[in-house]
């Protein structure tokens, strides 16, 4: 049984969380996210500014962490600390930050993938959701299909070619006229829309969703969205040119979701099937969409497989994640030096 502070700064979220328990069930003491607001200004995030927000934010978060846990730095076991991937000024924050807590406090450091936390995030919510599972992360930043056969071992099956599915997202969202981050807006605006089973809803092509791609053709797992945005746009000109962008605002904005969707659910079944999985794990921001848990939990059920998705808390980034993960690789003796540093860029661990 360890407790372990965590500390996630790689976009613009500063949070700080304190997990108990061991890396198969842990228990969530605490967690502070603060949402850095000034970015809507810009209709994006803008990376001096999150940095600078992170260095405001940070000793308030892990205040706040270890006063909710009632834990003293003192009654640490480690320090978990994302250190890649993300924007690598913000990332430096939070490990300079964890270094030089974990060097005060002789305490061990551990580094953890931004990514790799999402998978353990919807464990602290549910038990079960615990290898071997299918997993498919979507976020701002990222839309990647996994096998994961065991904590640490991860099979990349797809990714997305261009845009991710958050991406993807944010810039419908932004043509519809909507505010910045879109994910929420969009879903609440095409949930107003007539089912496009009754014709009241733009249709879209669903991209690379060939019926006939087999396994081991290059697109029967990957993913792109560059296309599907364009045809978006398109159909906004369209509406303008005609005079009625109001009127199909939320057409246009289910249209987009239906396709994107049917998209994700396809893969994710073709990579249940193909590896014989019974569990899939969502992660990442776009995770709490209620329109993707439906329809792949519609898909899954009646084939007799089990689907975990985080709430809405835990998709986002947090330092609950960083933290439950914090506990796996403290437990492999992943400690890192003291010349670690943030990286922008870098391939999940245990990649095969």
């Amino acid at each position: 049984m360890r407790r372990i502070l965590g500390i996630e700064t790689s976009c613009d979220e500063t949070s700080a969380a304190v997990v108990i328990g061991t890396p198969d069930a842990a228990t969530l003491a605490s967690c502070v996210i603060l949402s850095q607001d000034v970015h809507r200004l810009f209709g994006g995030v803008v990376p001096e500014i999150a940095s600078r927000q992170h260095l405001t934010g940070i000793v308030p978060a892990v205040d706040e962490a270890l006063r909710a846990a009632d834990t003293s730095l003192e009654q640490l076991d480690a320090i978990a600390v994302t250190h890649a991937p993300g924007l690598v000024g913000a990332l430096l924050v939070g490990t300079s930050f964890a270094k030089g807590l974990a060097f005060t406090h002789d305490l061990p450091l551990v580094p953890v993938h931004h990514l790799e936390g999402h998978l353990f995030a919807t464990l602290l919510e549910h038990a079960d959701a615990r290898p071997p599972f299918t997993a498919l992360l979507v976020s701002g930043g990222h839309t990647l299909l996994l096998d994961v056969p065991a904590w640490g071992r991860y099979r990349v099956l797809g990714r997305t070619r261009d845009d991710a599915v958050g991406e993807a997202f944010d810039k419908v969202a932004k043509l519809l006229g909507l505010p910045y981050p879109g994910g929420r807006p969009l879903e609440q605006l095409a949930a107003t829309a007539d089912s496009p089973a009754h014709g009241h809803a733009h249709h879209f092509a669903r991209p690379m969703l060939r019926r006939k791609a087999q396994p081991g053709d290059d697109d029967y797992y990957d993913c792109s969205f560059s296309g599907l945005k364009t045809a978006v746009l398109l159909a906004v000109r369209a509406a303008e040119q005609a005079g009625q962008l109001d009127a199909a605002r939320a057409s246009i904005a289910r249209g987009f979701q239906d396709a994107v969707i049917e998209t994700l659910v396809e893969k994710v079944w073709r990579a249940l099937r193909a590896h014989g999985r019974e569990r899939v794990v969502l992660g990442g921001g776009v995770a709490c969409n209620n329109a993707l848990q439906q329809a792949l939990a519609a898909r899954l059920t009646p084939r007799g497989a089990t689907l975990f998705a985080p709430s809405p808390r835990l998709a986002t980034d947090n330092a609950a994640m960083i933290a439950a993960a914090g506990l796996f690789r403290l437990a492999q003796g992943d400690v890192a030096p003291p010349t670690l540093t943030a990286t922008a860029s870098l391939p999940l661990p245990g990649i095969f």
